[in-house]
């Protein structure tokens, strides 16, 4: 049967089968480039190649006998990561991609790796020869590093892949372990299966509408499941080439992500909420006279969940350069589905107005023209074919009404088998059914949201509501409150949580100071803010306080309780950059967070 070279999926169930056919079909056109600094081009893989170097690491690991077991990839960004994923895959091996240990702060990094470490019980690590060697210095601190096979793959001989045998992997074999962020409890393992990968993949082509000349950019780490499917897998996949630039380049000058997109043509790349408010922060008018976004087509923003003013500011920003607020694609996805479950382009009915008081009830109601207290959500985009969402309520596990917010739901083939060894979190997460009509099984996501016309509105977590005098609070908003009421506040680092107090719920506010701001000690007398003595700007402690307090005040109705100013990089974050409002509020319950100031 001939192939059509833009569908690879007819008659291919498995992504070793894919790459093959791709290296037998196009063994010369180039699939990835790296951007050592996010501008110059370093290395590149073709099929060929690249094929070539994973069938050199199948055939090491089933030297090893490792077909089955699990393989830790620890890598930096780059192209050895990619050849090392595929060569687990085509070794019948599981990877599970982690970024590597962070040597300067191994208290911060060591504990998340021990954990997954004990949870997937991996035989072999995979790395390259500078991590290998780095990381010996850790072995003490945590022995269980020790007791792994470790293999260098940058120094794996090439004609190893002669000696590769096909191992007969199907859509059912376990292809990864994507370990959870632990933003709201402990990384869990979720299992991913060929099957899972290929179905995605397609919807991630359907529900996108990409074309067979699509172009990807992509900053996003290979560990994290955004970054792994979109970034890795679906270049592959589709046939399209991709560049990849280390995720601190664009941190570090935003400006490098959308040069790669305006000098490569690239039809498609994305981010979170955050990676598109740098942008228009940091990137100046003159820098925007030399971009060329009109080749963009999909942006898709995965934050959960998108914010209508981010895409405005991002839109009006960058229109002289040719962007289009219609590339914007906001969607919806989790480790648990694989990556995707809803999604599609910017359209007006993707934007519904709605009033508070009502919201904070678990009720949608549209606001009036009248109505002041309102707040504007972002759809998410649709399910399509074999997906389906379900909005339940959490507690009686029936449905929700069409206007009632409630726990998200999700059925189809790209949902997967659970979790790594724990079969309870597996049966509770993965196999829920509707009490009152029977219908399952369905992926509890544990994300709130409600469905709309068939378009679904995220709207926070369910394990970070805040509940106040029987009001029901999204952390997020109040942060997005706090991050604007004071120029001295880091954007994107703060984190709002509640205690118990004396019978009553608390709002705790942890937030950070920019590094440009030092404490002073005086105010100046006539209150302007002056340059501090080392470069920094004077940082008045009371008054930041103050402003959090006044803006939270008129813009939620409540108390904050306690805020606490902390220092650039002292919020709890997930490997993914979302703050860990539960390891927040246990910190500050210990008294161990790092604070600047207190009131």
């Amino acid at each position: 049967m001939k192939r059509d070279i833009t569908d690879p999926t007819v008659g291919l169930s498995t992504l070793v089968e894919i790459l093959r056919w791709r290296a037998l079909q196009q063994p010369e056109q180039r699939t990835y480039t790296y951007l050592v600094d996010g501008e110059a081009e370093g290395d590149h893989l073709t099929y060929a190649a690249l094929d070539c170097q994973a069938r050199s690491i199948g055939a090491l690991l089933q030297s090893y006998r490792a077909n089955g077991e699990r393989a830790l990839l620890l890598y930096p960004a780059g192209l050895e990561f990619i050849a090392a994923f595929f060569g687990c895959l085509y070794a019948g091996v599981i990877a599970v991609p982690l970024p590597p240990p962070n040597l300067a702060q191994p208290r911060r990094t060591l504990p998340r790796l021990r954990a997954i470490i004990t949870d997937a019980q991996p035989s072999v690590v995979l790395t390259t020869s500078a991590i290998l060697s780095n990381t010996q210095s850790l072995f003490t601190q945590a022995p269980e590093l020790q007791k792994m096979r470790w293999l260098a793959t940058d120094k794996v001989d090439g004609s190893l892949a002669q000696d590769w045998r096909d191992p007969a992997v199907t859509s059912n074999t376990l292809a990864l372990l994507q370990y959870t962020s632990g933003s709201t409890a402990e990384p869990k393992g979720v299992v991913i299966s060929h099957g899972n990968l290929l179905h995605n993949s397609a919807y991630i082509n359907r529900v996108f509408a990409l074309i067979p000349d699509s172009v990807t950019v992509t900053w996003l780490p290979a560990f994290h499941d955004m970054g792994l499917t979109n970034g890795i897998i679906q270049p592959v996949y589709k046939g399209r080439p991709c560049y990849l630039m280390p995720p601190v380049s664009f941190l570090m000058r935003p400006i490098r992500w959308l040069q790669a997109i305006s000098y490569y043509k690239a039809t498609i790349s994305g981010g979170p909420n955050f990676a598109y408010d740098l942008c228009t922060r940091r990137i100046t008018p003159e820098q925007r006279e030399t971009l060329d976004l009109s080749s963009w087509d999909v942006a898709y923003n995965g934050a959960e969940p998108v914010r209508a003013d981010t895409m405005k500011r991002f839109a009006a920003t960058f229109a002289s350069c040719g962007f289009r607020p219609s590339a914007f694609h906001p969607c919806y996805g989790l480790a648990e589905a694989t990556l995707l479950v809803s999604g599609g382009s910017l359209r007006d009915e993707m934007f519904r107005t709605i009033q508070v008081a009502a919201f904070e009830q678990n009720r949608v109601v549209e606001a009036c023209a009248q109505d002041q207290n309102v707040r504007t959500l972002v759809g998410s985009g649709h399910a399509l074919h074999d997906t389906k969402i379900v909005i339940a309520h959490p507690e009686s596990l029936t449905a929700c009404a069409s206007d009632e917010v409630g726990e998200i739901w999700v059925s189809g083939p790209s949902v997967t088998q659970g979790y790594w060894n724990r079969p309870e979190d597996t049966e509770r997460a993965c196999r829920a059914y509707l009490k009152d009509t029977g219908e399952g099984p369905f992926l509890r996501t544990g994300d709130l949201g409600f469905m709309k016309d068939g378009e679904l509105f995220v709207t926070g977590r369910l394990k970070d509501l805040i509940i106040i005098s029987g009001r029901k609070l999204y952390p997020q908003d109040i942060e997005l409150t706090v991050e604007q009421s004071h120029p001295a506040l880091r954007p994107a680092c703060c984190a709002a949580f509640s205690v118990d107090g004396t019978g009553e719920e608390h709002l705790i506010i942890a937030a950070e100071v920019d590094p440009r701001y030092q404490p002073a000690v005086r105010t100046p007398p006539d209150g302007e803010a002056r340059a501090h003595p080392t470069g920094r700007l004077p940082l008045d402690v009371e008054a930041v306080v103050r402003a959090i307090r006044r803006a939270v005040a008129e813009e939620h109705d409540v108390r904050v309780h306690t805020v606490v100013l902390l220092r650039a990089g002292r919020v709890p974050k997930t490997t993914s950059g979302k703050v860990q409002r539960h390891a927040c509020q246990a910190s500050f319950l210990k008294g161990t967070l790092e604070r600047l100031g207190e009131e």
